[in-house]
């Protein structure tokens, strides 16, 4: 017998893993949904997989969830947390929880629709949506729509959030390294300091920020510089994001950057590398349905039109391929955390809320 839905997301929820090493989680899940009748699964890349459900000539509905987690320490203190050092901090276990439990009632109804269930690895960085795009597996479907929920506690439990166009930011990761020449602080003028570098940068960066006149966020969490207190860094290494509302202005804020990198590496005498992580897509939600679920749904559920959030996800290379609808879907009753906080811990209920509103959206779409 397959497991509840709620069983498997206790299991996936103690063996969380990260993006592209979720063979475990992989295995787990297949050997539930793979006990379900009338799936036909594909592997298109090494973790995860496509799991299609077809039952006539018609196009298909995809549904997406997203499998891996995050290098963070569970601190919910739940009889299922974590047994390593990991967590699912981003719900991706509830995600995937729900779009079992959803795959169970489409089965089990026989349901008249092509659906293909997608389980998908590496969305936590790794761009993994358009991995397996490019793998070429969807190519043999016609896919009418593709739609993904969000778990978060910054809306009451069951609440639906959303909005019509840009829903979640286009996200891009750069590392940038810069190298000096190390000397003792004594005799400054025979070195090149790094870090001081990239002082220089952050502060031009600020300027041109202001300039901006649409939203741009860059952001920087890890700093990487020195080695004793008494010798000038020869190294400093920044971990940034820059988030917009479109991969365009992204990649045109990122050229800036780049002017700056050049200004600065003359003027300060650095050398510097520029490392490039996975650019996502902004998620567009589809207007014409946003704007007939959005009715529909606020018939039997708490909707509201959030406008777009500088959230990142990586949904948005679908949303750029096929008419999509994402959704925020609020789990908090009373507590609030935060996705990528080790006490981010989603009820078990919130599982069978997201089922029925994706049963709600099948039976809009059919």
């Amino acid at each position: 017998m397959p497991l509840t839905p709620v069983e498997l997301r206790h299991i996936l929820h103690q063996t969380p893993e990260l993006m592209f090493k979720e063979f475990e989680t992989t295995r787990i899940l297949l050997e539930n949904v793979g006990r379900l009748d009338n799936l036909i699964i594909h592997r298109p890349i090494e973790t995860g997989f496509v799991a299609e459900y077809k039952v006539n000539d018609g196009d298909y509905l995809l549904f997406r969830a997203d499998i891996d987690a995050l290098p963070i320490k569970e601190e919910t203190g739940s009889e299922f947390s974590s047994k390593n050092d990991c967590m699912h901090a981003c719900g991706h276990d509830v995600h995937s929880s729900i779009l079992y439990s959803f795959a169970k009632y489409v089965t089990e109804n026989k349901i008249d629709r092509n659906i293909l269930f997608l389980f998908q690895p590496g969305e936590e960085g790794g761009g993994g949506a358009e991995h397996v795009i490019n793998s070429g597996v969807f190519n043999q479907f016609n896919i009418s729509n593709a739609f993904a929920l969000h778990v978060t506690d910054e809306y009451e439990k069951g609440t639906i959030a959303s909005t019509s166009g840009v829903l979640f930011a286009s996200a891009f990761e750069i590392d940038i390294e810069l190298l000096g020449k190390s000397a003792h602080v004594a005799f400054p003028e025979n070195g090149i300091h790094a870090f001081d570098a990239l002082r220089v940068l952050l502060d031009e960066i600020d300027v041109i920020l202001k300039e901006q006149t649409e939203r741009v966020i860059f952001g920087y969490g890890k700093i990487l510089s020195g080695t004793v207190r008494n010798i000038v860094p020869a190294y400093c290494r920044v971990e940034c994001t820059i988030r917009t509302l479109s991969r365009k202005k992204s990649e045109e804020f990122l050229e800036k950057i780049v002017e700056i990198l050049e200004h600065v590496s003359r003027t300060r005498g650095v050398k510097y590398n520029l490392l490039k992580g996975v650019l996502y897509s902004e998620v567009v939600v589809d207007s014409q349905l946003f704007n007939k679920l959005s009715k529909s749904l606020a018939q039997k559920h708490k909707f509201i039109d959030c406008g777009y959030k500088m959230t990142g996800e990586d949904f948005g290379f679908f949303s750029h391929i096929y008419p999509s609808m994402m959704f925020w879907l609020g789990t908090s009753q009373g507590e609030h955390y935060g996705l990528h906080t080790p006490k981010f811990l989603p009820d078990d209920s919130i599982i069978q809320a997201g089922t029925d509103i994706y049963k709600d959206i099948l039976n809009e779409v059919k």
